[in-house]
This record gives structure tokens, C-alpha cells and sequence, in this order.
């Protein structure tokens, strides 16, 4: 059922998304103080593009990650987690549509401040 809800969610926006944040990564990238946020973007972008048999747990945090997750927050953050949770509302209206937007929303929590957390699967 992973399998067929991933293949789904990619024909559906997954893939669409997954292509924007790694170019955002590559933006990030190109100047030398974006590196982490980029790198973090990279990671966000491999978890949008397969989601389903996938959770979110936070890793050791410090200090260093939690002000990168606030730079993050103000920079591009905020903006991309109100835009899935609209997704992720947008997709629940449907019966169908329910496991796809849960998905919108784990990725709302997890790109809203990605330092300091990781995906397993399940």
C-alpha cells in the first residue's frame, strides 16, 4: 500500500515539489553561508518525494540548530508550511484524498524547522 501511495503521490505534486526544494537547495548552495539551509533542503526534498512509510523524528538538537531553524523560519520556512497545510487542507476535503493530506501535513511540520530532525522508515 507504500508503494502504491508513493507512486500516486509523485504523478500527483510529489515530484513537482521535490524538483522545487532541491532547486531552492541549489540556490542556498551557491552562496557559502546557505550551505546548511541548502543541505537541509536536499534532505526535505528526498523525504517529499517518497513520504509514505516515512516518519519524522527529532535527532540531538543544540543551540547552532535551533538558531538555523529560526533563520530558516523567517527566510522560507513559514511560508512553505502555511502552503502544505493549504495542501494538505486542500486534499482532505475528499475521502481519497485524506492519506495524501496528512502526508502534506507531516511535511508541514517537517519543513517548518528542519534542523535537528531526521526521517525513518517505519
Amino acid at each position: 500500500m507504500k508503494t502504491i501511495g508513493n507512486i500516486i503521490w509523485v504523478i500527483f505534486g510529489g515530484f513537482i515539489a521535490a524538483i522545487m526544494l532541491f532547486l531552492f537547495g541549489i540556490i542556498y548552495c551557491i552562496t557559502i553561508i546557505g550551505i546548511p539551509i541548502g543541505l537541509q533542503l536536499f534532505k526535505v526534498s528526498k523525504f517529499v518525494l517518497w513520504p509514505f512509510g516515512k516518519h519524522v523524528e527529532n535527532t540531538s538538537g543544540n543551540a547552532l540548530k535551533a538558531v538555523f531553524n529560526v533563520i530558516w523560519a523567517i527566510l522560507g520556512g513559514f511560508i512553505n508550511a502555511l502552503m502544505y497545510l493549504f495542501l494538505g487542507v486542500i486534499y482532505c476535503i475528499t475521502i481519497i484524498g485524506i492519506p495524501f493530506g496528512l502526508q502534506w501535513f507531516k511535511l508541514a511540520r517537517f519543513i517548518l524547522a528542519p534542523f535537528g530532525k531526521t526521517f525513518v522508515k517505519n
